[in-house]
């Protein structure tokens, strides 16, 4: 296993902290791998997490978002008469997963089907953070640029 050295990054950085703990974090922890799930790439600015929930009702599944972080709880009822198994392949065992999301990353919808829990995500950047272009010997003249020039 490789170590980082993030001794350069506290030198000459100010205020990435932050990623700093977070990288030590996921290098410490190892992620649980139940249940599997998929994060894809949708466009520039939007993502999808699609995550494989066999034997999960949508009322067993709980999202929250807080801040930063996107945690999906899964807790199975109990059954009264637990059957007797000859092979028990579907898992269905409770969950917790949790999700670090950049900054202004927002959960917009999300969906259950065919035991397939869909979470859209965006990143909004609010107007004041976006570049803009300022005109030398413009006044107050400020031009909002746009992040990607048409083809």
């Amino acid at each position: 296993m490789r170590t980082f050295d993030l001794a350069p990054l506290y030198r000459s950085a100010i205020g990435f902290d932050r990623l700093a703990t977070l990288l030590e974090s996921q290098r410490a922890d190892a992620q649980p791998s139940y249940p599997p799930y998929n994060i894809e790439l949708v466009s520039d600015d939007k993502y999808r997490i699609v995550m494989a929930l066999a034997g999960f009702d949508r009322s067993e599944v709980e999202i929250i978002t807080e801040r930063d972080s996107l945690q999906i709880t899964g807790r199975k009822q109990k059954e009264d008469t637990q059957p007797t198994y000859l092979h028990r392949g579907i898992a269905a065992r409770d969950f917790e997963q949790r999700f670090q999301l950049a900054n202004h990353v927002k959960v917009t919808t999300a969906s259950f089907d065919n035991g397939m829990l869909t979470i859209e995500l965006v990143r909004e950047v609010p107007e004041a953070l976006k570049p803009r272009r300022i005109v030398i010997d413009g006044g107050d003249n400020v031009q909002v640029l746009e992040q990607r020039q048409a083809a």
